[in-house]
């Protein structure tokens, strides 16, 4: 059984004592189905692992007294499916994402697919204005009054008169089998207000307990105390050989961190390392093996560095050595495949899961996106903690 597979095995295991394990099983597992304005606030960010939506609803064609929708936007997630539209049970449909903060079009109709993106960024943490509209054969985008993609699509049908429902959603895709031109990352961590979906009054469906919006938002993921994000550290290998030192660092407000860090587990579960911050104490307690040792809290950030015999814990002028001469490489070990956790110990009877915001999570210099992670609990902000 490859390390990846162990990883797995551990985190199912485990998963009893992780509620929202599995977004896709929401509504499955006695959620209770609920009706909602699609004019509030709404979190999007709540839908980790799932191409599913947070919320949806429907409306017959004949119904329809406006060809256009507008909403607001505040993220910093650069990557995710905001808006999707359907007609014919999914036959024709629309597809609003991000990627790279870019806005991104994706068009399904008949055999026709298209794709198309510009405009700016909209990953900066404030709050945009958006409009969809149908005009003739276009669809058009429009960013803060202005129109910033236009897209043409002229088919020839044999029944085109407006029968049967349009669909929408937020957050996620209706249909599980859809297959987009350009495979979009589907989690968006980002906030919708004042929506007006194509001028429908009708109720929005979710089987999800809404999470509230952050007033005010800056960069960094939040972890508020619920759950954590577990990776296979052989997502991120050293691009040299296993005897390279690979560095673990993390950046955030730490006098308010409460509760464990990160954590180093073997793929058979055994634990390696715990860095668990003491709110009352503003210490860093380290255990490695045996070991437990000591690091006051301050601004500076806090680095893992693991060498051939050698894990250093390092955080501003403080470091922890821990030696370790029998085991073998700790990059070899870390390619092969550990399971590394933000926010918490896997399967752990008492978890002091982490409250707190990372404002930076990296690996060898390169930015960690929670979204990728092998589990994450829906409660966590990927991209945003509150200001």
């Amino acid at each position: 059984m490859g390390s990846r597979e162990m990883a797995l095995l551990l985190l199912l295991c485990a998963s009893s004592a992780w509620p929202g394990q599995a977004a896709d099983e929401a509504g499955e597992n006695g959620a209770k189905t609920t009706l909602t304005s699609g004019k509030r606030y709404i979190n999007l960010g709540q839908r980790w692992g799932s191409r599913s939506p947070l919320m949806h609803t429907k409306a017959n064609l004949t119904e329809l007294t406006s060809i256009k929708s507008s909403f607001e936007l505040r993220t910093l997630d650069p990557e995710g499916v905001v808006f999707y539209g359907d007609t014919q049970g999914g036959a024709d449909w629309f597809v609003l994402g991000l990627r790279g903060g870019v806005p991104e079009m994706q068009i399904g109709k008949g055999n026709t697919l298209i794709s198309v993106a510009g405009g700016p960024k909209l990953n900066d943490g404030a709050w945009h204005q958006v409009e969809l509209r149908s005009e003739g054969i276009y669809v058009i985008l429009q960013v803060d009054g202005i129109d910033v993609l236009v897209v043409g699509l002229h088919s020839k049908c044999d029944n085109c008169n407006l029968e049967g429902q349009i669909r929408l959603s937020l957050g996620g895709i209706l249909v599980k089998e859809l297959e987009l031109l350009n495979p979009l990352q589907t989690e968006m961590d980002g906030c919708v207000r004042k929506g007006n979906w194509l001028n429908l009054s009708t109720p929005w469906e979710t089987d999800e307990e809404l999470q509230p919006c952050f007033t005010e938002i800056q960069k960094g993921s939040y972890f508020p105390g619920t759950g954590l994000v577990l990776f296979n550290s052989s997502d991120f290998t050293t691009q040299q050989t296993g005897e390279s030192e690979l560095e673990v660092k993390i950046k955030g407000h730490s006098s308010a961190w409460k509760g464990t860090v990160l954590s180093l587990k073997t793929p058979q579960g055994d634990s390696i390392l715990n860095m668990t911050a003491q709110e009352q104490t503003k210490e860093l307690i380290v255990t490695f093996g045996t070991q437990t040792s000591t690091l006051k809290l301050g601004p500076q950030s806090l680095a893992l560095n693991l060498s051939k015999n050698e894990i250093k814990v390092e955080f501003g002028p403080q470091q922890l050595a821990m030696l370790d001469e029998v085991t073998q490489s700790w990059p070899t070990m870390w390619n092969e495949g550990l399971i590394l956790a933000f926010g918490g110990v896997p399967d752990e009877s008492d978890p002091i899961y982490l409250k707190g915001c990372l404002s930076l999570i990296q690996i060898n210099g390169q930015d960690v996106d929670l979204d990728r992670a092998l589990y994450k609990h829906n409660t966590i902000s990927s991209h945003g903690c509150p200001a």
